[in-house]
């Protein structure tokens, strides 16, 4: 009898010990470089900060499971991401990535960071940081089939977001509102705030997803920043402590 226990017991532990599944997303990777930097690229960051991240929550939470969407320089296609996600049925969804300013050049005073969720993006400024990141998929083969008719430059082909109803938008937003608080207090960066844009990675997803901007690599100071390993260590801090909080909620 003690050992038909031990048997059952056993069983219920696999059940059970992974009780939440997180996926982690590198924005770039590959051939895809994503913003530049006067001494980095932007895949280097994303990747050596989700990493740091995930390897945090592997470290003290025994009961979620960290699937990545890169754990290497390999380029990987936007709406595979998604679908490693959703075939995963992770809880959560995370991609990371660095901004630039529109005009990419060297020496900008824009700085601080901002943490977006799928949604509207009437403002400007939220739809050209959506072009830019969405513009990866035009390295992919048949982009336009994969995609729909999908075109990254136009404004138009973003109005399919203004109609979509995102049943996982509260908790995204509450996500993303703990996050922006952890850089400012963690990581002491300069809080930009939470905003929705159309980001293709996040509308295919279907889970609780966030986007987040780590800062802006064309930027001197913050390239330094988040160029360097204390810098990573930080801002992948400041993201662990915002999802304890947001699974304790």
């Amino acid at each position: 009898m003690t050992r038909l226990y031990v048997i059952i017991a056993a069983i219920a532990w696999s059940l059970t010990s992974v009780a939440y599944t997180v996926v982690i997303d590198a924005g770039h990777g590959g051939r895809d470089a994503g913003a530049l930097g006067l001494v980095t690229k932007e895949k280097h960051i994303n990747l050596a900060v989700a990493l740091a991240l995930g390897k945090m929550i592997t470290d003290n939470c025994p009961d979620v499971k960290v699937i990545y969407t890169r754990k290497t320089d390999v380029f990987v296609e936007l709406n595979e991401r998604a679908a490693i996600a959703n075939r995963a049925k992770a809880d959560l969804f995370i991609s990371i990535h660095t901004n630039s300013t529109a005009s990419g050049l060297k020496g900008t005073s824009a700085n601080g960071t901002e943490t977006y969720t799928l949604g509207m993006h009437r403002a400007n400024d939220n739809l050209a940081v959506a072009k830019r990141e969405n513009s990866v998929i035009m390295l992919e083969k048949n982009y336009e089939q994969k995609y729909e008719g999908f075109d990254p430059r136009k404004s138009e082909s973003y109005i399919i977001f203004e109609l979509m109803q995102d049943r996982n938008m509260a908790s995204s937003v509450n996500l993303a509102r703990l996050i922006q608080n952890q850089f400012r207090q963690t990581a002491r960066r300069i809080d930009k705030g939470v905003y929705q844009a159309g980001f293709l990675v996040l509308r295919q997803t279907s889970m609780p997803s966030v986007l987040i901007e780590l800062g802006y690599i064309n930027n001197a100071n913050e390239e330094v920043f988040l160029n360097s390993r204390d810098g990573q260590q930080k801002m992948a801090q400041s993201i662990f402590n915002a999802f304890i909080q947001y699974r304790k909620k």
